[in-house]
C-alpha cells in the first residue's frame, strides 16, 4: 500500500477545518430536529484511512475513566439538556444496573452522581431490585443506596423524596422494561433498552447522516463508517444456516477488498460476526472467511450465539472490521468517546496488551488511560491528534444516528 494511503484521514484534515462553520450550522439543524440521547459512548476504529465507530452504547458504564477535569463540561451539557427536556427538574434518580459485586460499575455510578450534583441536582442511586443493600461497594470506597419502590399508580418512589423529577436510567434493559420506568421522566427511554434495540438499527440511521456529511466534505462514505449487513434467522445448530452464512461472509469480504483495491490498501479485509442485540462486547467472533465459521469450536458457537442475559441470537451483524493504526508500546489502542446531549465532551483509549489491532479491544485485559495522561506518552500526541476532528465528527453523528433510532422506536409503537 502507498505510505501515503495509510495517512489518508491527515491527508484529508483539511475538509474538516475548512468545512468547521457549515459542519456547527448542520449539526445544530439535525439535532434540532430530534431528541437527543442524554448521554452515549462510542468505540472508534482509526486506520489512518478511514474512520468508523464500531460500537455505540446508549447506557455508557465507564464515566469512571473521564477524568477530574472534564466533568464540569459533562455537567455543563447534562444540565442543558435536564434543563431542555425535563424543565423543572430538581431530583435526579439514578437507577443502575444490578452489577452489585463490580466495583468499577460502581465507581462509573459514584462519577455519574458527581456529575448530576456537580450540575446542582439532588441525585439519589438505587433500584427497587438494589432495595435490599445500603450500599455497594466501590474501589475508592462504598455508594450509598436510596431505598427505591413503586408507588400506587406504578411508578417509583425514593425514600424520603416520592417520585424523582427525572429518572436517569443507567440499565440497559436487556431482560425488559422493569416495573416503574415506562414514564415520560425516564431518560434515556427505555424505547432504547436492548431489549429491543438492534445494533443494526443504529448502523442503518448512521448511513444516513454519513451520506450527507460526506457530500458536504467531497468524501467517500466509506471513510466515515464500516461496510455491513444483517444476516437474519440463523440457527447455528444447523450446518445449512452455518454453510449458508459462511457463504454471505465469503461475498461481503468481497466487496470489502474491493475498496481495498481501491484505495491500495495492504490490509487482509476481515469481518466482526456480532449478536445484533446486546451490549458488553459479547457474542463477537473475528473472521477472514467463511469458513472459519464452519471450523468453530463449541466454545466460541456459544459465545457468539449467547448475548448478555442468554438470549438465544438468531440475527447476526456482520460488520467490516476495522484495524487501529493507534499503538502504544506496540499495543493496540482505540479512542472511546462520551458524549452528553450530542456532543464531544470527554476522550480516553482502550489500550489492550493482550490484543491485535484487528481484534476485539474490549476485554478484560483492557486499560483504560485518559487523554491527559495518553498525552503524556512520548507518542501521545500522535494517538490523540484526531480526537477533537475525525474521532469526534464520528462520535457526534453516532449520537444522531441514535436520536433517529428513538425516533423510529417510537413510531414503530
Amino acid at each position: 500500500m502507498d505510505a501515503n494511503n495509510y495517512n489518508l484521514l491527515d491527508n484529508k484534515l483539511h475538509v474538516i477545518e475548512d468545512n468547521r462553520q457549515r459542519l456547527t450550522e448542520w449539526f445544530a439543524l439535525k439535532r434540532s430536529e430530534l431528541k437527543m440521547p442524554i448521554y452515549g459512548s462510542v468505540d472508534v476504529r482509526d486506520s489512518g484511512y478511514k474512520i468508523a465507530v464500531v460500537d455505540a452504547n446508549h447506557f455508557p458504564a465507564g464515566f469512571n475513566n473521564v477524568p477530574q477535569s472534564e466533568r464540569g463540561t459533562l455537567a455543563e451539557l447534562m444540565k442543558t439538556h435536564i434543563e431542555r427536556d425535563h424543565p423543572g427538574s430538581k431530583h435526579v434518580h439514578l437507577y443502575p444496573e444490578m452489577h452489585t459485586r463490580n466495583q468499577a460499575y460502581v465507581e462509573n455510578l459514584k462519577t455519574l452522581k458527581e456529575i448530576l450534583t456537580l450540575a446542582d441536582y439532588s441525585v439519589t442511586v438505587g433500584s427497587p431490585e438494589l432495595s435490599q443493600f445500603g450500599s455497594l461497594a466501590g474501589i475508592t470506597g462504598p455508594l450509598c443506596l436510596t431505598r427505591t419502590g413503586i408507588d400506587y399508580d406504578g411508578e417509583l418512589k425514593v425514600e424520603g423524596y416520592g417520585r424523582p423529577d427525572m429518572v436517569l436510567l443507567n440499565n440497559d434493559l436487556t431482560k425488559g422494561v422493569l416495573p416503574g420506568l415506562d414514564v415520560k421522566s425516564v431518560s434515556p427511554p427505555v424505547e432504547m433498552g436492548w431489549h429491543r434495540r438492534r445494533k443494526s438499527e443504529h448502523f442503518a440511521a448512521l448511513d444516513i447522516y454519513v451520506a450527507e456529511v460526506s457530500e458536504m466534505l467531497q468524501l467517500d462514505p466509506w471513510m466515515l463508517k464500516p461496510l455491513w449487513f444483517v444476516s437474519e434467522e440463523k440457527c447455528l445448530e444447523r450446518d445449512s444456516c452455518m454453510i449458508e452464512l459462511a457463504a454471505e461472509i465469503d461475498h461481503f469480504i468481497g466487496k470489502i477488498q474491493a475498496k481495498y483495491d481501491e484505495y491500495g490498501v495492504a490490509d487482509e479485509p476481515v469481518v466482526y460476526v456480532k449478536n445484533d442485540r446486546g451490549t458488553y462486547g459479547l457474542g463477537i467472533l473475528v473472521i477472514s472467511e467463511g469458513k472459519q465459521l464452519l471450523n468453530l469450536s463449541k466454545r466460541k458457537l456459544h459465545k457468539l450465539t449467547y448475548g448478555k442475559g442468554g438470549a438465544l441470537a438468531e440475527d447476526f451483524l456482520i460488520q467490516e472490521g476495522v484495524p487501529t493504526a493507534l499503538e502504544l508500546n506496540g499495543s493496540p489502542v482505540e479512542p472511546v468517546v462520551y458524549l452528553v446531549d450530542g456532543e464531544a465532551a470527554s476522550w480516553f483509549y482502550r489500550h489492550n496488551p493482550k490484543r491485535d489491532r484487528i481484534g476485539n479491544l474490549n476485554s478484560p485485559s483492557a486499560q483504560f488511560i485518559s487523554r491527559e495522561d495518553m498525552l503524556k506518552e512520548e507518542n501521545g500526541k500522535s494517538i490523540t491528534r484526531h480526537a477533537e476532528n475525525w474521532h469526534a465528527l464520528a462520535a457526534e453523528l453516532s449520537m444522531l444516528a441514535m436520536g433517529l433510532e428513538l425516533q423510529n422506536q417510537q413510531v414503530d409503537e
